[in-house]
């Protein structure tokens, strides 16, 4: 039963000796589990290999398939190169939480039963909230609560859904499946909070950007991704799920076009990146599901290394905004370079990895008819190269010099920029490579003559569109609202205003009740108080003759029996 142990164990063992160990020690445990953790991931074969009794069931925590090894892989990478980009800057209760949270991720991947995968889903919740708390400000510390009590909230529903189908099926076992009944749909609603679907998204551009500048690198990895494995591996070929991941699209080009907070622009960018592989399994075929794994692992390494890029700029100058900074191309030259790597494979810039990933989805549209979803993907595509490819990295390292001359990243940050920047170009210009290693077989040529052309255009008429409307794209001091405001401040009106009529209707009601309990007292001292005289007492209280009272029992038993018996 325990020839395999699962690779999510390594990492929680390292987790626990972040805590424990100090200095060279410490530095070993961070690049050894997650090291040990890459070579169990490719020792586990297809199938499950082993289960074990929980109640009337046999659960599989560890069940291997090419689709659920390449998430894992691309989950166990990121926190290797993100342990390098942070072992150096972050406390070490940041680094344990990042990899136990991290192997939440890899225990969800190779979870083969629906009670496995609640279970790891829960343990990601858990340490990602303390990943948010380890910002160590009161905004983060709000940020968390408000992010754990949203991720409570998405595991209530999955769980409901995941006991509803368990009764209804008597299985647990982790198949596709489709939204026909209330279970599965709260199944579905559970995994899309966690994909940070709108309108429950706003939980993510909430909490990551007041994480600490190398805790965000973590959090863009694995929670939205873990869904998207979640949601080809139970809802593929689901169709609302194609108007789901096309309205996270839009959602997030246009909160990221009005942002001005450095991360907050990355953060509504995932959303973005995320409704692409959305709307990929909600197409469901072959093609899609290959398009929808491909550009989730890419997306792990250009999204880490755009947060890695802002993370720096945070972390050298303790600035958030666009309008607080400019012209750190001048010192950081470095950050720089690998911001406009990962901004250019964000945007599916040909010779890098978003390219090679990201037309693979259009294709699978296009392939399937699907008309209005390929010119849809294809305008969104124009959209975040404007908010990503071109916005971030203008406004951060060109525009006006705003004076600030900090230094460039540390080495180990440096370092952790250079491999990731180094992959989104392998990748992009040896898609192969990854292709192998996808779920189907790939018959799939990126670069075409009218692909490479279309995109060109498409890209670089946006990045004109920017430069001409340069003025309207500047940032201010402003809010951008979101869904949040429904709870975070008009529930807070409501619930004040409520107090406030309750209160005041508390108070009208003590008065009632108060005249209400003086008058009986007045009338129960009226006929029931006994006075000195026989003629002054209550007429409760005076004695009556006999006769008179036998003459009542008689009245009332007749009244008693007539009753009775009509």
């Amino acid at each position: 039963m325990f020839e395999f142990i699962p690779p999510a164990v390594y990492l929680l063992a390292g987790a626990l000796l972040i805590g424990l160990t100090r200095g060279t020690a410490r530095t070993a445990v961070l690049f050894l589990a997650p090291l040990a953790t890459l070579w169990a991931i490719w020792q586990v074969p297809d199938g499950a290999v082993f289960d074990l009794a929980f109640l009337d069931y046999r659960i599989e925590p560890l069940e291997g398939s090419p689709l659920r090894r390449l998430f894992a892989t691309i989950f166990a990478a990121m926190v290797l190169i993100g342990g390098l980009y942070a072992f150096r800057q972050a406390t070490w209760q940041e680094l344990a939480a990042a990899y136990a949270y991290a192997a939440g991720a890899v225990g969800v991947s190779f979870a083969g039963d629906l009670i496995s995968l609640f279970l790891f889903w829960e343990v990601m919740a858990l340490f990602s909230t303390v990943v948010v708390w380890c910002g160590r400000t009161p905004a983060a510390r709000a940020a968390g609560i408000r992010y754990a009590v949203m991720h409570l909230l998405g595991g209530v529903i999955l769980k409901v859904g995941i006991e509803g189908v368990v009764v209804h099926t008597g299985s647990i076992d982790v198949q596709p499946m489709l939204a026909n009944d209330f279970d599965t749909w709260m199944m579905l609603i559970g995994i899309l909070i966690n994909a940070a679907a709108p309108p429950v998204s706003a939980w993510l551009a909430d909490s990551y950007p007041e994480s600490s500048p190398t805790g965000s690198v973590f959090l863009s990895a694995f929670t939205t991704k873990t869904a998207v494995l979640a949601l080809i591996l139970l809802f593929p070929g689901e169709p609302v799920l194609v108007g789901v991941g096309l309205f996270m699209v839009m959602y997030g080009i246009i909160y990221a076009l009005l942002e001005n907070d450095i991360r907050r622009i990355l953060s509504f960018s995932i959303v973005n990146q995320v409704g692409f592989m959305v709307c990929a399994v909600g197409v469901g075929t072959q093609m899609a599901i290959n398009g929808a794994a491909a550009h989730a692992f890419a997306h792990i390494i250009y999204k880490a290394l755009l947060f890695m890029s802002a993370g720096t700029v945070v972390y050298r100058t303790g600035l958030n905004r666009c309008t607080e900074v400019g012209g750190l191309f001048r010192t950081m030259p470095l950050t720089a370079i690998c911001g406009i790597v990962g901004a250019l494979a964000i945007s599916g810039f040909p010779l890098t990895s978003g390219f090679t990933t990201k037309t693979m989805i259009s294709q699978a549209a296009a392939d399937e008819g699907l008309a209005f979803v390929y010119f849809m993907l294809a305008a969104a595509s124009a959209g975040v190269f404007l908010h990503a490819g071109i916005k971030f990295p203008w406004f951060v390292f060109f525009q006006r010099d705003s004076g600030l001359r900090p230094k460039d990243a540390p080495w180990n940050m440096g370092l952790a920029m250079a491999i990731f920047a180094g992959l989104c170009i392998l990748l992009g210009t040896a898609p192969e490579l990854l292709y192998r290693f996808l779920p189907y077989p790939v018959d799939y040529q990126a670069y075409t003559g009218d692909k490479v052309l279309f995109y060109l255009q498409l890209l670089l008429f946006s990045g004109l569109a920017f430069f001409l409307l340069l003025p309207l794209m500047k940032r201010t001091e402003t809010i951008s609202l979101d869904a949040d405001w429904l709870w975070r401040v008009a529930l807070h009106r409501v619930a004040r205003i409520s107090a406030v009529v309750m209160t005041a209707l508390g108070r009208r009601l003590s008065a009632v009740a108060r005249t209400t309990l003086s008058a009986l007292h007045t009338l129960a001292m009226r006929h029931l108080s006994t006075a000195g005289r026989k003629e002054k007492s209550g007429v409760f209280a005076r004695t009556w003759p006999i006769g008179g009272t036998a003459l009542w029992i008689a009245v009332l038993l007749t009244a008693y029996v007539l009753v009775y018996y009509f």
